[in-house]
């Protein structure tokens, strides 16, 4: 008797009409989607090199400025030294302080007081504290553009948020213009007084404070009248901040 031959069963995918198994679907490319995920991962880098910047420099000294580096580049040389805040006379900083910012212990970066007198008199004269001078000098560049205005007001509350008061004056008396050339207290004290800053007297203190904001149109040992009348003005607003505590934050 024959054997009858049992018939495989043909697996489902060979079977006529039936569907192909494929892999997973691929999304289509979106370039709108692909760029805003890249320009993301941009800014949170961005952010954290910043807060590295930023906290770093809370206690390691700035070695130049990006304004330094222009100046070095296009004079060939300039003439700054770094000095502790703790090796400068105790009569520089309540009058730098007197001279730019008499509000700088009591305010968290920006002085919302003087930036009002400053809209009112028509932006003749700047509404800028010290930390926002700083911040400016140290990690942004010079001008009046509005993307570096809006970093400024960015960075400045971070500085304040990480830095002490004392480190925050330290950082800009060492980072200050004082003549083309001249930068900080240190270079400026030998340059006009042939002294060190330690030695800086109260007058003297005065007199470079009253350079600021135009170095390079004031000299404080050539000083004008409209000079000895400002340098009079800071010597007695260092001693002002001095009595009523707003230099306390800066001073033991």
């Amino acid at each position: 008797m024959a054997s009858k031959t049992r018939k495989k069963a043909r697996p489902a995918s060979r079977r006529k009409g039936a569907p192909r198994k494929s892999g997973p679907r691929r999304e289509p490319f979106r370039p709108m989607r692909w760029l805003l995920r890249w320009l993301r991962r941009l800014v949170l880098a961005t952010i954290g090199v910043m807060l590295t910047w930023i906290s770093a420099y809370a206690f390691l000294d700035p070695p130049t400025t990006p304004y330094m580096l222009s100046e070095k580049a296009r004079l060939g040389e300039i003439d700054q030294e770094w000095v502790p805040l703790s090796e400068i006379s105790p009569d520089v900083a309540p009058a730098i302080v007197a001279a730019e910012d008499a509000n700088f212990c009591t305010h968290w970066g920006f002085d919302m007081a003087a930036i009002r007198a400053a809209i009112a008199d028509g932006g003749r004269r700047g509404g800028s504290t010290i930390s926002q001078q700083m911040v400016k000098n140290v990690f942004l560049w010079q001008g009046r553009s509005w993307p570096r205005k809006a970093l400024e007001a960015l960075i400045t509350p971070v500085v304040e948020l990480i830095w002490t008061k004392q480190r925050i004056l330290e950082v800009y008396l060492n980072v200050i213009e004082f003549d083309e050339g001249v930068f900080g207290i240190e270079a400026a004290a030998r340059h006009y007084f042939d002294t060190g800053p330690e030695s800086l007297t109260l007058r003297q203190a005065a007199l470079l404070a009253a350079v600021l904001p135009n170095p390079k149109q004031r000299s404080p040992i050539r000083p004008n009248a409209a000079m000895e009348v400002r340098a009079r003005r800071i010597a007695d607003g260092a001693a002002t901040i001095r009595a009523d505590g707003r230099a306390a934050c800066f001073q033991d």
